[in-house]
Parts: structure tokens; C-alpha cells; sequence
């Protein structure tokens, strides 16, 4: 019978490396039009420019720029349909930053909880 391990803290290296990950999402979703935008994909699901533009005083250019970055963060990713680009929401690098916010969020508890247990003393 083997003895049971347990697992493992990541290191500071390996959460160095998350946040780093993230730090491109953190990035576009700091841009109140990327933001906009998303929001559109995550509620309309797969939209064209054109669809993205409509009732906008922003131009099919500037939508485009602001796409390239969201797909560059891994937010957004895009499939051809005839001779259209639909654009859509990829949640999956949302979560991972959703994790590194919940990380830093942990480790400034348990600072706090150590300076209080060193003030209470």
C-alpha cells in the first residue's frame, strides 16, 4: 500500500506564469468598446461585423482593430459563413482570468488575516 500524498500549492513561479496568462484579458477588457462588444457576443451569440456596426457610430474598421484584439486575448474567435466573418465569445479564457482574480483575492485574505493576528498581538 502507498502512502497518500497530498497535493501539491502551486508555486509562486506557476501562479507568476497564470497571471501572466491573463494578463492580455485584463488588457482588452479594459477598453469600454471591447467590453461593449463582448457583451453583444455574449448575448446575441455569433455576429457578423456588419450585425456588430448596426445603430454604431463606430466604423467596420475600428470593430475590426477592437475584434483582432479580443481574439488575440483568446476572448473571441471567428468562423467564415459564405463571405462573412462571424465573430464569437470564448469563455474559456474568461474563466482562467476568473481564477487568477480569485487567486490574488485569496492571498490578499490570508495577508490580511496575518497582519491582523500580528496588530491583535
Amino acid at each position: 500500500m502507498s502512502p497518500r500524498t497530498e497535493p501539491t500549492a502551486p508555486t509562486a513561479h506557476a501562479k507568476a506564469a497564470t497571471l501572466r496568462k491573463s494578463a492580455p484579458v485584463f488588457a482588452a477588457l479594459g477598453d469600454p468598446t471591447r467590453l461593449r462588444l463582448l457583451g453583444a457576443l455574449c448575448a446575441g451569440g455569433a455576429m457578423s461585423i456588419t450585425q456588430l456596426t448596426a445603430g454604431s457610430a463606430i466604423t467596420r474598421q475600428a470593430v475590426t482593430r477592437h475584434l483582432d484584439v479580443l481574439a488575440g486575448a483568446g476572448l473571441v474567435s471567428d468562423v467564415r459563413q459564405g463571405r462573412e466573418r462571424l465573430w464569437q465569445f470564448e469563455p474559456s479564457r474568461l474563466h482562467e482570468a476568473r481564477r487568477s482574480l480569485e487567486a490574488i483575492g485569496q492571498q490578499w485574505d490570508r495577508a490580511l488575516q496575518r497582519l491582523r493576528a500580528a496588530v491583535e498581538r
